[in-house]
């Protein structure tokens, strides 16, 4: 704002309302307005403009010369005014524009890319965009509209966040190596014990580089409903930072890996993987959407955002 004069752009809303009622009692019934209010507001912005905008007698309103000049910059304001709000009405009819959305790879690719390919079939005016790097990209700076992250959120008040699923995890491998180095097995101990043949099991481990890969934590309701807790790794182990990759290795049957039973089901389900030591199970996750805390949220965000809820909702508890 400058030091100068500075006008309220709904003052001029409310003269050309004024002017085109020709009635200060007219435009107030109209507008749900006192009229005292509005013939005060219409006079401190005459006393800004410096002149009188119009004459006002018992009978009639007339405009000044100044007034009928100030009157079509007025109606000009109220057109635009009248064209955003017809923009925000199309757009909450029909979402449009850049939708701008990060999340996991394997997620999307894997679980996903049915209801993606869904969504955008069904909003042809939404150009939609995807980030599937292993990156957490800053929403705000980056001018991100939506990311779908598991875990536990970080406390952001600029971000607000759905819970789109929770999911169990555990140990999954290939039929043929379950049938090779698991058959028996009733404890997750096993896994640092050398098989039929003396070759110890292969762990395929989700990590960072240079990182050491967290052990894995795995729990089960006991005989007497207590819970049992092991936590550990194979002695032999591969890791990689994407749990596609490591999926695609256990079905190839290198060795077992522990992941979210949301991204192996699709294996699972084509025989490619089976799941050992069913009653045994990794600390539950939920995955959530998370978006810029905005106080209304734009139509295709608000879109996506169903979808995706659909799509996981059997991940949901009841």
């Amino acid at each position: 704002m400058t030091d100068g004069p500075w006008l309220d752009p709904t003052d001029l809303l409310l003269f050309a309302r004024v002017a085109e009622c020709g009635s200060f009692t007219l435009a107030a019934t109209q507008l749900g307005w006192p009229k005292s209010t509005l013939s005060r507001r219409l006079s401190a912005l005459e006393e800004r403009l410096g002149e009188r905008l119009m004459r006002r007698t018992t009978r009639r309103l007339t405009l000044t010369d100044f007034g009928a000049a100030v009157l079509e910059h007025a109606r000009e304001v109220v057109a635009q005014t009248d064209a955003t709000l017809a923009l925000a009405e199309h757009r909450r009819a029909e979402p449009s524009g850049l939708l701008r959305v990060s999340m996991p790879a394997d997620l999307a690719v894997g679980v996903l890319a049915p209801a993606l390919a869904g969504f955008a079939r069904a909003h042809p005016r939404v150009s939609l965009e995807l980030d599937l790097s292993s990156r957490r990209v800053d929403l705000v700076a980056e001018n991100y509209d939506l990311a779908v992250r598991g875990g536990v959120l970080a406390d952001d008040a600029t971000l607000g966040a759905r819970r789109l699923a929770s999911f169990e995890g555990g140990l999954y491998a290939a039929p043929a190596w379950a049938a090779d180095h698991a058959r028996g097995w009733t404890h997750p101990r096993q896994l640092l014990e050398p098989g039929v043949e003396g070759d110890l099991p292969h762990g395929l481990l989700l990590g960072m580089p240079g990182r050491a890969a967290k052990p894995w934590a795995l729990s089960r309701q006991d005989a007497e409903g207590g819970q049992e807790v092991w936590s550990g790794l194979p002695a032999r182990t591969t890791q990689a930072n994407l749990p596609a990759l490591l999926l695609e290795m256990a079905a190839a049957g290198l060795g077992v890996t522990a992941t979210a039973e949301l991204l192996a089901r699709p294996l699972v389900e084509a025989g490619r993987l089976v799941r050992l030591l069913p009653g045994w199970q990794l600390p539950p996750e939920s995955l959530w959407a998370v978006f810029p805390g905005r106080r209304l949220m734009p139509a295709k965000t608000r879109a996506l955002l169903e979808c995706l809820a659909e799509a996981l909702a059997p991940c949901r508890p009841a």
